[in-house]
């Protein structure tokens, strides 16, 4: 079976060695692919990787920026943020272009590993940003895609069935599912609906 392909984009050599070591020897079968930047990146894999493990602050074009391309052009790959920098603003933006998850650069490497296997395999705790505290009713608005996801639930569709209907992979569906029932502070599917109808969200 050949191995499940990553790809590790970081412009902090250090870094990015030694989160490629630590991945290795928590994951077997995985294979590491390091690159600098996003051309960097697309040229050490030119067929779609599993997973896309992407620093936001990179020199030239940003991760955010580059973010964007990397949808673009692999639109079924979940894109896993990585950042020294937290902050609820950060975590918005980074989820708001379409990343599958969030995670710190502070946290520890069993906490990145766990973030890493929930995106490729599905099993194990997903590492959730934690919601801003501050954020008003307006910070807080669905986006675009999160409200598709929402439309679809609210029709009884599996995950797997929205995934397949918005080309997207299975752990993306999931973390918008997550993010809309912490939206309308609920805890299942069908509270959800209930609650999107009620607030005319749907129709």
């Amino acid at each position: 079976m050949p191995p499940l392909r990553v790809l590790l984009i970081d412009d902090h050599a250090l870094f990015r060695s030694g989160l490629a070591l630590v991945l290795d020897g928590s994951l077997p079968g995985l294979q590491v692919l390091e690159a600098a930047s996003i051309e960097d990146g697309f040229k050490a894999a030119p067929e779609p990787p599993a997973l896309v493990l992407l620093d936001i602050q990179l020199e030239g074009l940003s991760g955010l920026e580059g973010l964007t391309l990397i949808k673009s052009r692999w639109p079924g790959v979940p894109v896993v943020m990585l950042s020294a920098n937290h902050g609820p603003e950060t975590v918005r933006l980074a989820l708001g272009r379409g990343a599958a998850a969030f995670v710190s650069k502070a946290e520890t490497a069993d906490r990145i590993v766990a973030v890493v296997r929930q995106a490729l395999y599905g099993v194990g705790e997903a590492i959730e940003p934690q919601p801003d505290e501050t954020a008003t009713p307006e910070d807080a608005r669905l986006t675009p895609r999160q409200c598709e996801v929402l439309d679809l639930l609210c029709q009884g569709l599996s995950n797997k069935v929205i995934a397949r209907r918005l080309e997207l992979s299975e752990f993306t569906v999931r973390g918008h599912v997550q993010s809309v029932l912490r939206h309308l502070h609920v805890s299942s599917r069908s509270e959800a609906a209930f609650a999107a109808r009620q607030r005319g969200l749907v129709g």
